[in-house]
């Protein structure tokens, strides 16, 4: 009798209790089938509980079947084990069925879905409750220019480190009908901001047992350096950077040679003025043209080779930059104290610019006057105002 008549007449298609307990678990009841990832416990439609999963054989279980029996050929009767079974949902089972000879959807093929499926379920469910995070969006109109967020952008940035509390975002934008060189631009989305932010994060940090945040957002300079003063640095926050090159929100290497440098004012005996250039050079002509002759500037920059719009890469920076930002405040308080408005002219990154915000002192700090560079008055303007300024 042949091995072939032999092993079909032994082997039964019985899969064993343990064996299926244990294909749900590492598929997490959801089909293996790459890029399918349906949940096989209940009813698409109805939601009502019901087992609508296939146990799929990768080699087949018959020879003659759509992939032969491959490397179970010497020993038919592993054809049943774990290693050799995938979870799926009746659609994709015909699928790879109807693939007679096995060309398009191999047994190799497979056997790394099934891995690569196995292996995100275990990565996801190994995260620590702790890791998980309220996502925050917020855009606003930069110019003439949207600020579309894409909320599965901001999911991949946040894997493996975090992950969401819920599929819904917290979202702090709005659309606004004026101009950004306009006064009711600033007014109407200061006041928003502060409103949302009052309404939705504010009962999450209250009374919510996640206490952490990831921040997304786009969105002019001093709007983002408002946000970041909502928050605070008592409250855990992680935020993002989109970066250009490679394109997206996931963090790259620390850039070598990267370091904050404050450059103090020739005279101090001038109205007080930060200049962050950071992203660009600013020019202190134009702030002359804006503020006068009779000023005092404290400027904060980088390196010239690393001034420019990519120059946030890592999350390190970030915090150097809260750093910063408090050791310059002691340095200009010391010298026109605690009550005298400070002007501030940045072009800086997002993320900079909401770590700005964060490390201000509400109850220590001067009054912060942010300007933004509008490019149609081709002059900064004057934006909003952070703090106290009477």
């Amino acid at each position: 009798m042949s091995l072939k008549n032999t092993s079909i007449k032994e082997v039964t298609r019985y899969i064993k209790k343990e064996v299926e307990r244990e294909l749900w678990a590492r598929a997490a009841g959801r089909c293996q089938f790459k890029g399918c990832n349906r949940i096989l416990y209940k009813s698409p439609v109805t939601q009502e509980r019901v087992n609508i999963s296939e146990k799929a054989h990768i080699y087949s279980f018959s020879e003659d079947g759509p992939r032969g029996w491959g490397p179970f050929k010497k020993n038919p009767h592993s054809l049943n084990d774990v290693s050799n079974l995938m979870l799926m949902c009746h659609d994709c089972h015909k699928t790879i069925d109807q693939d007679k000879d096995g060309s398009k959807y191999s047994g190799s093929l497979l056997q790394q879905w099934k891995k690569e499926h196995e292996h995100r379920v275990v990565t996801v469910t190994g995260i620590a409750a702790n890791r998980k995070s309220h996502v925050v969006f917020y855009g606003s109109n930069i110019g003439e220019q949207r600020s579309p967020l894409q909320q599965e952008d901001a999911m991949e940035a946040m894997f493996p480190d975090r992950y969401p509390v819920s599929e819904n975002s917290v979202c702090l934008s709005m659309s606004c009908s004026h101009e950004d060189k306009t006064t009711a631009f600033w007014e109407s989305e200061s006041a928003h901001l502060n409103r949302v932010f009052d309404q939705k994060v504010l009962p999450l940090i209250e009374s919510d047992q996640t206490k952490h945040f990831s921040l997304f957002s786009l969105a002019p300079i001093p709007l983002l350096i408002q946000l970041g003063a909502l928050f605070t640095d008592k409250i855990s926050v992680d935020t993002y950077q989109p970066i250009r090159e490679p394109k997206g929100w996931h963090w790259q290497e620390f850039p070598e040679g990267f370091e904050f440098i404050i450059k103090k004012p020739e005279k101090v005996d001038g109205t007080p003025v930060l200049v962050i250039s950071l992203s660009d050079i600013v020019n202190h002509e134009r702030i002359r043209m804006v503020m006068g002759e009779q000023v005092s500037v404290w400027e904060l920059t980088v390196p010239e080779e690393h001034i420019g719009n990519d120059n946030i890469r890592n999350s390190a920076q970030l915090s150097m930059m809260r750093s910063i930002i408090r050791k310059l405040m002691v340095l200009i308080k010391d010298v026109h104290g605690s009550t005298t408005p400070l002007s501030v002219f940045p072009a800086m990154a997002v993320s900079c610019s909401i770590e700005m915000g964060r490390a201000r002192m509400p109850k220590a700090d001067m009054p912060w006057i942010i300007y933004d560079q509008n490019n149609k008055e081709k002059k900064f303007i004057k934006a909003i105002t952070i703090g106290d300024s009477q």
